[in-house]
């Protein structure tokens, strides 16, 4: 069947929205947010936070930037202190990319930035224009990368009224019928649901839901434990959607808000038998540091903690 002609309207909405975009995200100034960074040096930064393992090629593929243009921004980064290369474990030849304590640093103004410019445009919109503008983008996204249509795709959010209550539900239902934990394990959950809540910190903490056409299917929290260390608490996934990643998602933007935040070390408590959680935890970096037996829920248990560097040198 032949490709239908392009439709003028949709070429001219297209470089309508493109000139809007760049205006919104301040890519016309040459400094992202006033950061100093240019829209392709925030961009490979935010990568660089994200990521400890990149090597030079993935990065300019993933982006598709010019090796050369790329060398260039690396070695700015490098001259300032903000990048480390490692040899890697698989290949000796190979050097990791690693940001440094500093280069962490100096991103967190800018993906602070980014987020509260989102945020402010998110909050003047209703729930339900919140939910359409993610349907839309996420349509957007895969018309102009020529994806095929998908089955609903879960989204990651933040709170909203009503949600903790359903926290303690899925916590509470999921692990008596997986586990048989006793409601013993109800009440903690609602303990920590209600502290999170009572006594949240904006900027500090953070819930993270996974939706699932229109309903709840996840969650992640991140709660200060002290000024440096951020506690990962309540991960969980419901098991119509499991198979899909979201474990892993939710566990890596609690890190990546965590890092951003400026935590040093993220930690968290767990029970060897969760074996899923576990391996999740395992492959993010975490290490196990202490564990012990006890008797909780209706159980004979083995508790663990496990814990994550955020920064360099710590």
């Amino acid at each position: 069947m032949p490709m239908p002609s392009p439709n003028l309207a949709a070429i001219a909405a297209i470089r309508r929205f493109n000139r809007f975009h760049t205006r919104w995200i301040g890519a016309l100034g040459g400094s992202l947010h006033g950061s100093g960074f240019a829209l392709t040096e925030a961009r490979v930064l935010y990568e660089l936070a994200h990521r400890d393992d990149w090597l030079a090629s993935e990065l300019s593929r993933e982006l598709g930037l010019d090796p050369a243009y790329l060398s260039r921004i690396l070695k700015r980064f490098a001259a300032a202190g903000w990048l480390a290369r490692e040899r890697s474990r698989d290949d000796g030849r190979a050097l990791r990319l690693r940001l440094t304590e500093a280069g962490h640093a100096a991103f967190r103004p800018l993906g602070q930035a980014s987020h509260d410019q989102a945020a402010a445009i998110v909050a003047r919109l209703k729930a339900e224009e919140q939910a359409g503008l993610v349907e839309a983008l996420d349509k957007a996204e895969r018309l102009l990368s020529g994806g095929l249509p998908a089955k609903a795709r879960p989204i990651i959010r933040a709170h909203r009224p009503g949600d903790i209550g359903w926290v303690i539900s899925a916590h509470a239902r999921l692990y008596a019928e997986d586990y048989g934990w006793d409601i013993s394990f109800e009440a903690l959950v609602a303990e920590i649901a209600a502290k999170f809540l009572r006594e949240f910190k904006p900027g500090r903490e953070r819930c993270f839901i996974a939706e699932l056409e229109g309903a709840p299917v996840g969650s992640a929290f991140v709660v200060q434990e002290s000024e440096e260390v951020a506690k990962l608490r309540l991960v969980l996934v419901e098991a119509r959607a499991q198979g899909l990643g979201l474990g892993k998602t939710l566990v890596k933007e609690a890190i990546g808000f965590a890092r951003a935040a400026g935590y040093r070390r993220m930690a968290l408590w767990t029970n060897d038998i969760l074996h899923a959680a576990r391996a999740i935890y395992v492959a993010e970096g975490f290490r196990l540091v202490a564990e012990e037996t006890h008797h909780s829920f209706g159980k004979d248990l083995v508790g663990q903690n496990w814990e994550l560097e955020l920064a360099a040198g710590t």
